[in-house]
């Protein structure tokens, strides 16, 4: 629950200075992310926003820069539910620079009726899922190239709502259940984020996953008022009976709030070292233990890599 001391975004960078660095993020155009790129930017960071709508990603930058005059901003179309514009986007992001320092997969859908990506993946694991897992795989080369950069992936308490069926990861051959399938996408955000990091730490780039708080966002558009009751009531995946539950109705928090810990993760000297752990209320939090299986994890990167793969065979493509 969040009370008049808890941090914004802006308060987590005070005092911080990433003058000379860049930092990438995805769904900047609204809510966490729009809050986050004006943290950042308040850093003297060279801020590039990813999205997917170029009037709200132009909307965010004369916000910003009311905000933080001397911003250095970018902007980068990027639709994370197209594989040849997620290829797209990453080759912008290079063409304006060879070293990224911070990358904050951001962006994400939530509850979402079924539907197929341009590619043919479940709308959420799609997205939130596989979109980020192939940005960040085209940028592999500017992050370590940072000599110490992190990745920032947005999870969820939501995660206790659904494992990742690696048989059946596109909802081929089940009854469509949005909360399952949005938890399913945010367990597999904290498991790319475990993956990430022991593939890379090595060459100096560290992955951490993020729970920001149930936030006031534009992600709730597609919940009615029975999705937010259902939500009360919602059963979740974790094997742990103590293991709390995710009570919308009384913990929404204002964006800037909300976005501090993601801000947090990206910035804090008291991270360094770390990787590969869960985050909430600026703190390193306890996951469900599927979310942060190695085995698993390094499984989802395979099973990523099949599906993303050029010339594979898309699922669901007849949707």
């Amino acid at each position: 629950m969040t009370t008049a001391s808890a941090p914004s975004a802006l308060d987590l960078v005070d005092g911080v200075d990433l003058t000379g660095k860049i930092c990438v993020i995805t769904g900047a155009s609204s809510g966490l992310g729009r809050e986050s790129a004006r943290a950042l930017a308040a850093t003297g960071a060279h801020v590039i926003m990813a999205g997917r709508n170029g009037d709200d990603l132009a909307a965010t930058e004369t916000w910003v820069r009311e905000h933080v005059p001397a911003a250095t901003l970018s902007k980068v179309h990027l639709d994370l539910a197209s594989l040849a514009g997620i290829a797209a986007a990453a080759a912008q992001i290079q063409d304006l620079t060879g070293a990224v320092h911070v990358l904050m997969n951001n962006a994400g859908v939530m509850f979402t009726p079924f539907g197929r990506t341009a590619d043919g993946f479940e709308m959420q694991f799609g997205t939130n899922h596989l979109g980020h897992f192939e940005l960040t795989r085209a940028l592999l080369p500017a992050l370590v190239a940072a000599d110490g950069a992190r990745i920032v992936n947005l999870s969820s308490a939501g995660h206790r709502m659904g494992d990742v069926d690696f048989d059946d990861p596109n909802w081929e051959r089940r009854d469509y259940d949005k909360f399952v399938a949005y938890g399913a996408s945010k367990t597999a955000n904290v498991l790319h984020a475990v993956e990430l990091d022991r593939r890379l730490r090595d060459n100096g780039v560290r992955a951490l996953a993020v729970h920001p708080g149930i936030v006031a966002t534009s992600l709730a558009r597609h919940m009615s008022s029975d999705d937010f009751a259902a939500l009360g009531t919602v059963r979740t995946v974790e094997r742990d009976p103590a293991a709390r539950r995710v009570d919308v109705s009384r913990e929404f928090v204002p964006p800037e709030m909300g976005a501090a810990t993601q801000v947090w993760a990206a910035v804090s000297d008291e991270l360094d070292g770390q990787g590969g752990i869960y985050l909430s209320d600026c703190r390193v939090a306890t996951a469900a233990s599927y979310a942060v299986d190695e085995a698993r994890a390094l499984a989802l990167w395979d099973l990523s890599e099949r599906l993303c793969a050029p010339g594979a065979a898309r699922l669901g493509s007849s949707v």
